[in-house]
Protein backbone atom coordinates (compact mmCIF):
# COMPACT_ATOMS: atom_id res chain seq x y z
CA UNK A 1 0.00 0.00 0.00
CA UNK A 2 2.86 2.04 1.20
CA UNK A 3 4.48 2.05 -2.15
CA UNK A 4 1.42 2.60 -4.53
CA UNK A 5 1.02 5.75 -2.43
CA UNK A 6 4.68 6.84 -3.13
CA UNK A 7 4.25 6.05 -6.82
CA UNK A 8 0.70 8.10 -6.79
CA UNK A 9 3.24 11.55 -5.00
CA UNK A 10 5.99 11.40 -7.43
CA UNK A 11 3.36 11.02 -9.71
CA UNK A 12 1.15 14.12 -8.58
CA UNK A 13 4.55 15.80 -8.09
CA UNK A 14 5.17 15.64 -11.73
CA UNK A 15 1.93 17.18 -13.03
CA UNK A 16 2.35 19.73 -10.10
CA UNK A 17 5.74 21.28 -11.20
CA UNK A 18 4.70 22.51 -14.75
CA UNK A 19 1.96 24.63 -12.50
CA UNK A 20 4.25 26.34 -10.54
CA UNK A 21 4.95 29.88 -11.11
CA UNK A 22 8.50 31.04 -11.74
CA UNK A 23 9.60 34.38 -11.82
CA UNK A 24 13.53 33.68 -12.90
CA UNK A 25 14.62 33.62 -16.54
CA UNK A 26 17.36 30.87 -14.86
CA UNK A 27 16.22 27.46 -15.22
CA UNK A 28 15.70 25.17 -12.94
CA UNK A 29 17.62 21.77 -13.41
CA UNK A 30 16.48 18.39 -12.57
CA UNK A 31 20.10 17.43 -10.77
CA UNK A 32 22.96 19.85 -10.21
CA UNK A 33 26.73 19.81 -9.29
CA UNK A 34 26.94 20.70 -6.01
CA UNK A 35 28.81 24.17 -5.53
CA UNK A 36 31.53 22.44 -2.76
CA UNK A 37 30.94 18.92 -2.52
CA UNK A 38 32.71 18.25 0.67
CA UNK A 39 29.91 19.49 2.43
CA UNK A 40 28.10 16.77 1.60
CA UNK A 41 29.60 13.89 3.96
CA UNK A 42 28.51 16.36 6.36
CA UNK A 43 24.76 16.55 5.94
CA UNK A 44 22.64 13.59 7.48
CA UNK A 45 19.17 12.91 5.96
CA UNK A 46 16.39 11.96 8.54
CA UNK A 47 13.38 10.57 7.34
CA UNK A 48 10.00 9.15 8.55
CA UNK A 49 9.60 5.77 7.49
CA UNK A 50 6.02 5.84 8.16
CA UNK A 51 5.49 9.10 5.80
CA UNK A 52 5.43 8.54 2.47
CA UNK A 53 6.10 12.14 1.47
CA UNK A 54 8.86 12.51 4.10
CA UNK A 55 10.77 9.15 2.18
CA UNK A 56 10.16 10.63 -1.24
CA UNK A 57 11.63 13.84 -0.30
CA UNK A 58 14.63 12.84 1.90
CA UNK A 59 15.59 10.01 -1.79
CA UNK A 60 14.58 12.64 -4.04
CA UNK A 61 17.17 14.89 -1.98
CA UNK A 62 19.55 12.24 -1.48
CA UNK A 63 19.77 11.43 -5.09
CA UNK A 64 20.84 14.65 -6.47
CA UNK A 65 22.67 15.83 -3.51
CA UNK A 66 24.80 12.70 -3.27
CA UNK A 67 24.37 12.62 0.37
CA UNK A 68 24.81 9.08 1.63
CA UNK A 69 24.01 9.90 5.24
CA UNK A 70 20.66 8.92 6.61
CA UNK A 71 18.63 7.69 9.10
CA UNK A 72 14.92 6.34 8.94
CA UNK A 73 12.55 7.22 12.37
CA UNK A 74 9.43 5.98 13.28
CA UNK A 75 6.58 8.25 14.24
CA UNK A 76 3.34 9.26 13.44
CA UNK A 77 3.16 11.03 10.18
CA UNK A 78 3.51 15.13 10.52
CA UNK A 79 2.19 15.36 6.88
CA UNK A 80 -1.02 14.14 7.63
CA UNK A 81 -2.95 17.22 10.01
CA UNK A 82 -2.04 19.82 11.93
CA UNK A 83 -2.56 18.08 14.89
CA UNK A 84 0.35 15.33 14.41
CA UNK A 85 2.75 18.35 13.61
CA UNK A 86 3.14 18.20 16.96
CA UNK A 87 5.19 14.94 18.96
CA UNK A 88 4.40 15.02 23.00
CA UNK A 89 8.30 14.89 24.42
CA UNK A 90 8.33 11.41 26.22
CA UNK A 91 7.79 10.08 22.33
CA UNK A 92 9.72 12.60 20.84
CA UNK A 93 12.97 11.33 23.23
CA UNK A 94 12.15 7.50 22.06
CA UNK A 95 11.31 7.66 18.27
CA UNK A 96 13.54 10.49 17.07
CA UNK A 97 16.33 11.96 19.66
CA UNK A 98 17.45 8.43 21.04
CA UNK A 99 18.69 7.21 17.65
CA UNK A 100 19.51 10.56 16.53
CA UNK A 101 22.06 10.58 19.16
CA UNK A 102 23.31 6.69 18.52
CA UNK A 103 23.74 7.80 14.94
CA UNK A 104 25.63 11.00 15.85
CA UNK A 105 27.58 9.73 18.83
CA UNK A 106 29.49 7.25 16.19
CA UNK A 107 29.72 9.98 13.22
CA UNK A 108 31.80 12.84 14.45
CA UNK A 109 31.69 14.11 10.77
CA UNK A 110 27.70 15.28 10.76
CA UNK A 111 26.92 19.16 11.25
CA UNK A 112 23.71 19.40 9.23
CA UNK A 113 20.66 17.74 9.81
CA UNK A 114 17.54 17.57 7.02
CA UNK A 115 14.28 16.78 8.37
CA UNK A 116 11.69 16.15 5.64
CA UNK A 117 7.76 17.18 5.60
CA UNK A 118 6.28 14.36 7.71
CA UNK A 119 8.57 14.88 10.54
CA UNK A 120 7.08 16.60 13.58
CA UNK A 121 7.76 19.82 13.67
CA UNK A 122 6.85 20.80 17.67
CA UNK A 123 7.63 18.57 20.46
CA UNK A 124 4.72 19.03 23.92
CA UNK A 125 5.52 19.23 27.39
CA UNK A 126 8.93 19.70 27.13
CA UNK A 127 10.30 21.02 30.70
CA UNK A 128 10.68 24.25 31.08
CA UNK A 129 8.92 25.53 27.84
CA UNK A 130 6.41 28.00 27.86
CA UNK A 131 2.89 27.35 26.15
CA UNK A 132 2.45 24.19 27.71
CA UNK A 133 5.38 23.17 27.41
CA UNK A 134 6.19 23.93 23.22
CA UNK A 135 9.16 24.44 21.53
CA UNK A 136 10.36 23.83 17.72
CA UNK A 137 11.65 20.40 17.41
CA UNK A 138 14.08 21.70 14.77
CA UNK A 139 15.53 23.97 17.47
CA UNK A 140 15.50 21.13 20.36
CA UNK A 141 17.50 19.03 18.03
CA UNK A 142 19.93 22.17 17.11
CA UNK A 143 21.14 21.91 20.07
CA UNK A 144 21.99 17.89 21.37
CA UNK A 145 24.67 18.23 23.33
CA UNK A 146 24.87 21.80 25.00
CA UNK A 147 23.57 20.21 28.45
CA UNK A 148 26.93 18.72 28.51
CA UNK A 149 29.17 21.84 27.68
CA UNK A 150 29.63 23.90 30.77
CA UNK A 151 30.35 26.88 28.14
CA UNK A 152 26.41 26.33 27.45
CA UNK A 153 24.18 29.16 28.76
CA UNK A 154 20.73 28.98 29.53
CA UNK A 155 18.36 32.00 28.96
CA UNK A 156 15.73 32.24 30.99
CA UNK A 157 12.92 34.18 29.21
CA UNK A 158 9.65 35.93 30.59
CA UNK A 159 7.36 38.99 29.27
CA UNK A 160 4.79 40.21 30.93
CA UNK A 161 3.10 41.13 27.96
CA UNK A 162 1.98 37.41 28.08
CA UNK A 163 0.89 37.05 31.14
CA UNK A 164 2.65 35.81 33.93
CA UNK A 165 2.84 32.80 33.62
CA UNK A 166 5.09 33.14 30.53
CA UNK A 167 8.38 31.49 31.19
CA UNK A 168 10.99 29.28 29.87
CA UNK A 169 13.56 28.43 28.81
CA UNK A 170 16.34 28.96 25.53
CA UNK A 171 20.40 28.72 25.02
CA UNK A 172 22.45 31.59 24.15
CA UNK A 173 23.25 30.47 20.60
CA UNK A 174 27.45 30.23 20.48
CA UNK A 175 27.18 30.43 16.22
CA UNK A 176 25.63 33.89 16.78
CA UNK A 177 27.32 36.49 14.81
CA UNK A 178 30.63 34.44 14.05
CA UNK A 179 33.08 35.26 11.67
CA UNK A 180 33.85 31.61 11.81
CA UNK A 181 32.84 29.22 9.53
CA UNK A 182 30.12 26.06 11.45
CA UNK A 183 31.49 22.93 12.54
CA UNK A 184 30.01 20.60 15.32
CA UNK A 185 33.67 20.16 16.97
CA UNK A 186 34.09 23.45 16.94
CA UNK A 187 31.08 25.34 17.93
CA UNK A 188 28.64 22.10 19.45
CA UNK A 189 25.24 21.58 18.44
CA UNK A 190 24.07 21.19 14.87
CA UNK A 191 22.78 23.08 12.16
CA UNK A 192 19.16 21.62 11.03
CA UNK A 193 16.69 22.66 8.51
CA UNK A 194 14.27 20.57 6.80
CA UNK A 195 12.62 20.41 3.66
CA UNK A 196 9.18 21.20 3.53
CA UNK A 197 5.90 23.08 1.99
CA UNK A 198 2.51 22.59 1.36
CA UNK A 199 2.85 19.49 -1.15
CA UNK A 200 5.56 17.71 -2.14
CA UNK A 201 6.20 19.29 -5.29
CA UNK A 202 6.74 22.66 -3.00
CA UNK A 203 9.03 20.64 -0.66
CA UNK A 204 10.50 19.15 -3.64
CA UNK A 205 11.02 22.23 -5.57
CA UNK A 206 13.07 23.94 -2.43
CA UNK A 207 16.28 21.36 -3.45
CA UNK A 208 15.72 22.43 -6.99
CA UNK A 209 16.20 26.17 -6.41
CA UNK A 210 19.13 25.44 -4.16
CA UNK A 211 20.82 23.10 -7.14
CA UNK A 212 19.70 25.80 -9.77
CA UNK A 213 21.35 28.91 -7.70
CA UNK A 214 24.75 26.95 -7.80
CA UNK A 215 24.50 26.20 -11.03
CA UNK A 216 24.18 29.59 -11.73
CA UNK A 217 27.32 30.47 -9.62
CA UNK A 218 28.66 28.06 -11.24
CA UNK A 219 28.31 29.37 -14.57
CA UNK A 220 28.36 33.10 -13.79
CA UNK A 221 25.06 33.40 -13.90
CA UNK A 222 24.61 37.06 -12.07
CA UNK A 223 21.37 37.37 -10.27
CA UNK A 224 20.22 40.43 -10.89
CA UNK A 225 16.99 40.42 -8.64
CA UNK A 226 16.48 42.49 -5.64
CA UNK A 227 16.37 42.10 -2.06
CA UNK A 228 13.68 43.54 -0.37
CA UNK A 229 13.56 44.85 3.14
CA UNK A 230 10.05 46.29 4.25
CA UNK A 231 10.11 48.39 6.93
CA UNK A 232 7.14 49.33 8.99
CA UNK A 233 7.45 53.13 9.53
CA UNK A 234 5.13 52.63 12.59
CA UNK A 235 7.43 50.83 15.00
CA UNK A 236 10.32 53.45 14.27
CA UNK A 237 13.89 53.47 13.88
CA UNK A 238 15.56 53.06 17.26
CA UNK A 239 19.07 52.37 18.14
CA UNK A 240 21.08 52.24 15.14
CA UNK A 241 24.43 52.55 15.86
CA UNK A 242 23.62 49.30 18.43
CA UNK A 243 22.69 46.84 15.41
CA UNK A 244 22.70 43.93 15.17
CA UNK A 245 22.54 43.86 18.85
CA UNK A 246 23.52 40.99 21.04
CA UNK A 247 22.05 39.21 24.26
CA UNK A 248 25.40 39.51 25.73
CA UNK A 249 26.82 41.69 28.40
CA UNK A 250 29.89 42.74 28.23
CA UNK A 251 31.04 41.29 31.28
CA UNK A 252 29.83 37.84 29.94
CA UNK A 253 31.65 34.45 30.77
CA UNK A 254 30.84 31.18 29.36
CA UNK A 255 28.07 29.04 30.91
CA UNK A 256 26.31 32.03 32.88
CA UNK A 257 22.66 32.18 32.76
CA UNK A 258 20.80 34.63 31.10
CA UNK A 259 17.65 36.23 31.50
CA UNK A 260 15.25 38.24 28.97
CA UNK A 261 12.60 40.01 30.79
CA UNK A 262 10.84 42.08 28.02
CA UNK A 263 10.58 41.74 24.41
CA UNK A 264 13.17 44.03 22.70
CA UNK A 265 12.14 47.54 20.80
CA UNK A 266 10.29 46.56 17.58
CA UNK A 267 12.02 49.92 16.11
CA UNK A 268 15.64 48.03 16.65
CA UNK A 269 14.08 45.66 13.63
CA UNK A 270 13.74 48.69 11.35
CA UNK A 271 17.19 49.75 11.78
CA UNK A 272 18.69 45.95 11.74
CA UNK A 273 17.01 45.79 8.06
CA UNK A 274 18.98 49.56 7.85
CA UNK A 275 22.18 48.21 8.63
CA UNK A 276 21.39 45.29 5.58
CA UNK A 277 21.05 48.09 3.30
CA UNK A 278 24.05 49.55 4.31
CA UNK A 279 26.25 46.74 3.66
CA UNK A 280 24.58 45.38 0.54
CA UNK A 281 24.30 48.66 -1.10
CA UNK A 282 27.99 48.52 -0.11
CA UNK A 283 28.63 45.51 -2.11
CA UNK A 284 26.58 46.69 -5.30
CA UNK A 285 23.98 44.04 -4.39
CA UNK A 286 20.82 45.32 -5.74
CA UNK A 287 18.40 45.98 -2.66
CA UNK A 288 14.98 47.87 -1.97
CA UNK A 289 14.72 49.54 1.81
CA UNK A 290 11.19 50.89 2.17
CA UNK A 291 10.72 52.78 5.37
CA UNK A 292 7.52 53.96 4.37
CA UNK A 293 3.88 53.21 5.77
CA UNK A 294 3.59 50.81 2.56
CA UNK A 295 3.50 47.23 2.77
CA UNK A 296 5.46 46.40 -0.32
CA UNK A 297 3.73 43.77 -3.12
CA UNK A 298 4.00 42.48 -6.72
CA UNK A 299 7.39 41.95 -6.76
CA UNK A 300 9.07 39.11 -9.13
CA UNK A 301 12.58 37.44 -8.90
CA UNK A 302 13.55 38.49 -5.39
CA UNK A 303 16.86 37.32 -4.34
CA UNK A 304 15.91 37.81 -0.27
CA UNK A 305 12.82 39.19 1.59
CA UNK A 306 12.81 40.52 5.13
CA UNK A 307 9.36 41.89 6.23
CA UNK A 308 6.88 42.22 9.44
CA UNK A 309 4.29 40.38 7.57
CA UNK A 310 1.07 40.24 9.02
CA UNK A 311 2.58 42.48 12.10
CA UNK A 312 2.66 45.56 9.65
CA UNK A 313 -0.36 47.71 10.25
CA UNK A 314 -0.55 47.87 6.96
CA UNK A 315 -0.39 44.39 6.09
CA UNK A 316 -1.85 42.87 2.52
CA UNK A 317 -2.35 39.18 2.24
CA UNK A 318 -2.73 39.86 -1.61
CA UNK A 319 0.43 41.64 -1.83
CA UNK A 320 2.55 39.31 0.54
CA UNK A 321 1.24 36.16 -1.83
CA UNK A 322 2.03 38.72 -5.10
CA UNK A 323 6.13 38.24 -4.17
CA UNK A 324 7.97 35.79 -6.39
CA UNK A 325 11.23 34.77 -6.15
CA UNK A 326 14.56 33.69 -7.74
CA UNK A 327 16.10 30.12 -7.04
CA UNK A 328 18.78 31.08 -4.00
CA UNK A 329 16.44 33.47 -2.28
CA UNK A 330 16.06 33.51 1.27
CA UNK A 331 13.59 35.25 3.79
CA UNK A 332 12.59 35.72 7.36
CA UNK A 333 9.62 37.67 8.59
CA UNK A 334 9.29 38.90 12.47
CA UNK A 335 6.53 36.85 12.73
CA UNK A 336 5.69 35.14 16.02
CA UNK A 337 3.66 32.22 14.46
CA UNK A 338 4.85 31.74 10.88
CA UNK A 339 5.39 28.32 11.03
CA UNK A 340 2.18 27.10 13.18
CA UNK A 341 1.90 24.79 11.21
CA UNK A 342 3.37 23.68 7.73
CA UNK A 343 0.38 22.21 6.25
CA UNK A 344 -2.63 24.78 4.39
CA UNK A 345 -4.65 26.65 6.71
CA UNK A 346 -6.98 29.90 6.79
CA UNK A 347 -6.49 32.64 9.38
CA UNK A 348 -3.83 33.67 12.04
CA UNK A 349 -1.19 35.60 11.16
CA UNK A 350 1.29 35.31 7.65
CA UNK A 351 2.95 32.09 7.34
CA UNK A 352 6.26 30.85 5.53
CA UNK A 353 4.94 28.19 3.67
CA UNK A 354 3.34 30.50 1.33
CA UNK A 355 6.53 32.13 0.64
CA UNK A 356 7.97 28.73 -0.44
CA UNK A 357 5.01 28.13 -2.60
CA UNK A 358 6.18 31.21 -3.93
CA UNK A 359 9.52 30.57 -5.04
CA UNK A 360 11.95 30.96 -2.10
CA UNK A 361 14.41 28.96 -1.13
CA UNK A 362 15.36 29.40 2.43
CA UNK A 363 13.04 30.60 5.52
CA UNK A 364 12.61 31.01 8.82
CA UNK A 365 9.56 30.68 10.78
CA UNK A 366 8.56 30.15 14.14
CA UNK A 367 6.23 27.38 15.86
CA UNK A 368 4.54 29.32 18.65
CA UNK A 369 6.20 32.86 20.09
CA UNK A 370 9.76 33.70 19.75
CA UNK A 371 9.87 37.32 21.62
CA UNK A 372 11.32 39.47 19.03
CA UNK A 373 14.83 38.37 20.29
CA UNK A 374 14.21 35.07 18.79
CA UNK A 375 13.96 36.18 15.46
CA UNK A 376 16.85 36.35 12.54
CA UNK A 377 18.93 39.17 12.35
CA UNK A 378 18.64 40.87 8.90
CA UNK A 379 22.30 42.69 8.53
CA UNK A 380 23.92 39.36 9.83
CA UNK A 381 21.65 36.48 7.88
CA UNK A 382 22.17 38.66 4.23
CA UNK A 383 25.85 39.31 5.20
CA UNK A 384 27.10 35.98 5.58
CA UNK A 385 24.87 34.54 3.01
CA UNK A 386 26.20 36.90 0.22
CA UNK A 387 29.84 35.98 1.47
CA UNK A 388 29.70 32.35 0.17
CA UNK A 389 28.03 30.88 3.86
CA UNK A 390 25.54 27.95 3.34
CA UNK A 391 22.03 28.51 3.81
CA UNK A 392 21.94 27.32 7.15
CA UNK A 393 25.22 29.23 8.47
CA UNK A 394 23.63 32.19 7.42
CA UNK A 395 20.10 31.97 9.35
CA UNK A 396 21.88 29.99 12.20
CA UNK A 397 24.66 33.15 12.29
CA UNK A 398 21.53 35.85 12.76
CA UNK A 399 19.76 34.02 15.57
CA UNK A 400 20.38 34.90 19.03
CA UNK A 401 18.64 31.90 20.77
CA UNK A 402 18.55 27.97 19.73
CA UNK A 403 16.32 25.03 21.34
CA UNK A 404 13.46 27.66 21.34
CA UNK A 405 10.90 28.32 18.57
CA UNK A 406 12.56 28.60 15.11
CA UNK A 407 12.39 26.33 11.90
CA UNK A 408 14.86 26.83 8.96
CA UNK A 409 13.24 25.79 5.81
CA UNK A 410 15.72 24.81 3.16
CA UNK A 411 18.82 22.86 1.80
CA UNK A 412 21.06 23.80 4.43
CA UNK A 413 24.52 23.79 2.16
CA UNK A 414 22.71 26.07 -0.71
CA UNK A 415 25.51 28.32 -1.38
CA UNK A 416 24.15 31.06 -3.99
CA UNK A 417 26.89 33.84 -3.42
CA UNK A 418 30.49 33.37 -4.34
CA UNK A 419 32.73 33.10 -0.82
CA UNK A 420 34.34 36.19 0.20
CA UNK A 421 35.93 37.13 3.36
CA UNK A 422 34.83 40.86 3.58
CA UNK A 423 32.14 42.00 6.04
Amino acid sequence: MQTKILLFLLASLTMSCSKQHSSSKATAPATGTEQNPSLISRVLVVKNANSPISVAIADDYMKRRGVTNSISINCPDGAVSQYRETIAYPDYVTAIETPLLAYLNTHSNIDFIVFTKGVPMRISNVPNKPYEGDCSLDSRVATLGYEKNAASSVVNVSDPNYGSTYVGTAWVNKFFNSETRFSHKAFGGYMVTRLDGYTLADAIAVTTRSLAAENNLKNGVKNEGQILLDACSDFDFLNKAAQPYTLLPANYKPGQSLTIVKESAYGEYNSDMGVAYNYLKSKNIPVLYDTTADFIGHKNNLAGYVSWGSNDGHYSAANYNSLYFSPGAIAETAVSTSARTLLPTTGGQSLIEDLVAQGVTGVKGYTDEPLLQGIASPSILFNRYTRGWTLAESFYAASRLEGWMGIVIGDPICTAYASSSNK
